[in-house]
């Protein structure tokens, strides 16, 4: 999986390929990048963060092995983490977005001007992709 920054995640966006935000509906709610749609890695509780155990079949029924995907988090563990499991499912197109949202000083999608989205837009949000599992 190739490492790109925001400005070629953006780049491959505008080539077709699918921004996959893999942060907590909170986080993706609260801003994302423009045109993403959101499978959290991890959803959000009262006691931390834990896995979702629906990550990779809700990939699987919304994206075939051979989709173009960059995937980003807040800062670059949890795209990674994404990454790796897809890869090691058949998943062979992917670049993780390294820098993600925030990401390490201020380097991320959020600091760089890129068009941005908030809320959960239609078709977008993992409600609605989450009803459509492998």
């Amino acid at each position: 999986m190739k490492k790109v920054t925001p400005q070629e995640a953006k780049a491959l966006q505008d080539q077709g390929w699918t921004y996959v935000d893999v942060r907590s509906e909170p986080e993706f709610t609260s801003g994302h990048p423009a045109g993403a749609v959101n499978v959290p890695l991890l959803h959000a509780g009262p006691g931390g963060m834990s896995p979702n155990p629906d990550f990779l079949a809700v990939m699987l029924g919304n994206f075939p092995k051979d989709a173009k995907l960059v995937l980003g988090c807040m800062a670059g563990k949890r795209s990674a983490n994404a990454g790796a499991l897809l890869e090691s499912n058949g998943y062979g197109s992917l670049a993780d977005q390294a820098a993600g949202w925030g990401g390490p000083g201020g380097k991320g999608w959020c600091g760089s001007g890129l068009p941005e989205g908030s809320g959960a837009p239609a078709g977008k949000s993992y409600a609605d992709l989450s009803k459509k599992k492998a």
